[in-house]
């Protein structure tokens, strides 16, 4: 029994020795490690920040009715273009019966009143052709004469007003809503047979259509706090409108608001600026969009991939290759950069290979 424990000891000792040995083998016959490298170029370095927004009209107006009805007939729909007083629509009106009733008294005493004036007048009219009263006494009568003729006349047009939305005289009618600018209908968020309510100094009325000038539009949107700083009115803004597929839209920067709002925890700015129209594609009002804005530009400058790069506390270092396999490390001195490559202001020159990381 001694003896086969030993004749297994001694086996097992035979395997690791085996073993290591051909580890050993296998690990000095391995291919020795082989480093890429990068060559420096020529490029132009673009810094730009993006602005999330959107494109709006400059100008969008909404339209109210001033009086309180149903609308009876549409005379746009949206998308179609309209000139400033254009009827957009027609409003079936619905007199307050409290006030329609005190405008019909009203009417009715002005009558009464008209005709008591009239058969005083008549009197004194004749009268004055006798000459049995003066011409002031005469001209007493006229005036309140025609003073009640003129009381049944408003009393009228008042009736009219709450029934008809116009008076005898009058070139405009209430009921009929006219657009006040050209534009395109955006919108017309009420249909036929909607209840409205008429604009008062206690509130906004219904809102009718809604027009805009699309030939005027605007990109609005926001950008960092560490960014604004950099910016200025009058750069361009390249916009990336995600829903056109097409060449980008250009913008002119023209307003950056002097105070910020908080947005999801950091403090960001608004901008807008003037958009540049294309005629081969039709921005609609609210699309989404990105602006690029351009912060710095070097053009034709010695540049590396940025990830070659070491930076150290002491500054920044590449690799250089000065043989076959061989590197050698270097200082230099780096400008901008675009958070792909960076320019190579000092310590390379163009054609320089360097050991990629």
């Amino acid at each position: 029994m001694k003896k086969f424990i030993g004749f297994a000891i001694l086996g097992l000792i035979a395997v690791v020795f085996i073993g290591t040995a051909v580890f050993l083998y296998n690990k000095s016959q391995a291919k020795p490690v082989v480093y890429e490298s990068d060559a420096t170029f020529k490029s132009t370095i673009i810094k730009k920040t993006v602005a999330v927004g959107k494109v709006i009209p400059r100008r969008e107006v909404e339209i109210k009715s001033q009086v309180s009805g149903v609308v009876e007939q549409l005379y746009v729909v949206a998308g179609q273009t309209v000139k400033k007083g254009e009827i957009i629509a027609k409003i079936t009106l619905a007199p307050n019966m409290i006030q329609l009733n005190q405008a019909e008294s009203q009417l009715e005493q002005a009558r009464i009143n008209l005709q008591n004036a009239t058969t005083e007048f008549e009197r004194q009219k004749k009268l004055f052709t006798q000459k049995l009263v003066s011409q002031s006494e005469y001209n007493k009568f006229l005036l309140q004469y025609d003073l009640q003729r003129e009381a049944v006349t408003a009393a009228e047009n008042n009736v009219l007003l709450l029934k008809q939305g116009a008076t005898k005289k009058s070139d405009k009618v209430s009921n009929l809503i006219p657009a006040t600018v050209t534009g395109m209908v955006l919108d017309l968020p009420y249909k036929e047979g909607a209840f409205i309510v008429e604009t008062s100094s206690f509130g906004a009325g219904t809102t009718i259509a809604t027009l805009a000038d699309m030939n005027d539009m605007i990109f609005e949107g926001m950008v960092d706090e560490s960014e604004v700083g950099k910016i200025r009115e009058g750069m361009e803004l390249v916009l990336d409108v995600g829903a056109l597929e097409g060449d980008p839209f250009t913008a002119k920067l023209e307003y950056i608001s002097p105070k910020g709002v908080t947005d999801q925890g950091t403090i960001k700015f608004q901008i807008r600026a003037a958009v540049t129209l294309n005629d081969r594609l039709f921005l609609r009002a609210n699309y989404s969009a990105n602006a690029d804005i351009v912060l710095d530009k070097r053009e034709n400058v010695l540049a590396i991939n940025e990830g070659n790069l070491s930076v150290e506390e002491k500054g920044h270092f590449v690799e250089i290759e000065t043989g076959p396999q061989k590197f050698e490390k270097r200082a230099v001195k780096t400008g901008l950069s675009d958070g792909i490559n960076i320019e190579i202001v000092e310590g390379l020159k163009e054609g320089d290979k360097i050991k990629r990381r």
